[in-house]
This record gives C-alpha cells, structure tokens and sequence, in this order.
C-alpha cells in the first residue's frame, strides 16, 4: 500500500514526522512546502510543492502552481492512501485524491484547542478519516475522531 503523507512547513510539518514510524511500514513519500529551512531527509522520497501563504499577493500563483504539481505526483506516484496535517498547501492533493477514490485522513493541529482551522473546515467535508488532538473539538467536528496528541 502506498501512502502520501503530506504538510505544510513549520509545525504542520513537524506533526506529520510524529508519524514517522508509519513511513517505514508503508511504501511511502512525503509531500511538504519548500522553504530555506528543509532539513535533509532521506528516510523516504520527498516532494516539494511552493510555500502558500494567503497574505502574500503571489497566492494565486503559488496555490495555482502546487495545484498541478499535486495532479502530476498524484499520476507519478499514485498514492492509496493520503494522510495530512494540513495546511492550505496540501489541499489540492487531497482533493485529488478524493477524485480518484482514494481515502484521504486529515489530522487536525495540535495548536487548535477550541476553534478549526480554515483547512480543516474544508477537509471536514471530504475527508474519509477526520482526527482531533483535542476532546474540545469534538464540539467544532462531532463527527471527528480524537486521537490525543500525536506528540
């Protein structure tokens, strides 16, 4: 089974390498944000999509690019499964994944206690699997999962 694990930069990413003893029993690849500040990480394949960031008047640009590299990786690797932490960057390929039937679980972030995010509203919606770090989340995602801390 091939499973796509996916983030944006920052914490989001470093949620989703708590997850890291899953990459192993998978054949996996990561999908994250390109930024000055990457590490080096050769456990598995890694793919960069650009850094969106909705305050920047390039956001269009970036969104629109990531949106077709998320079509091309999607057709080279072909993922069965699409796990994410968020955020805005990872959406269009778990939309896409969603497209083509392939289950798709969202991990709603830790630093969220009481409110959701703007991705997780989105993915809420679509997402086969919806997990919260919070028992107050429930109340914003009855229909969620809460997993604790992934930390």
């Amino acid at each position: 089974m091939r499973v796509c694990f996916t983030s944006s930069s920052g914490g989001h990413f470093e949620q989703l390498l708590m997850l890291k003893s899953l990459f192993a029993e998978y054949d996996s690849f990561i999908v994250t944000e390109k930024t000055k500040y990457n590490q080096n990480f050769s456990e598995v394949p890694i793919y960069f999509t650009k850094q969106v960031n909705r305050q920047n008047v390039t956001y269009f640009i970036a969104f629109f690019y990531n949106v077709l590299f998320s079509f091309y990786i999607f057709g080279v690797k072909r993922p069965d499964i699409v796990v994410s932490t968020g955020v805005l960057s990872t959406i269009p390929l778990c939309l896409i994944a969603k497209l083509f039937r392939k289950k798709v679980i969202y991990i709603e972030s830790f630093a969220k206690i009481n409110s959701p995010t703007l991705t997780g509203r989105v993915m809420y919606k679509f997402a086969d699997i919806f997990y919260v770090q919070w028992p107050e989340m429930l109340k914003v995602y009855p229909k969620a999962k809460y997993i604790g801390g992934i930390y």
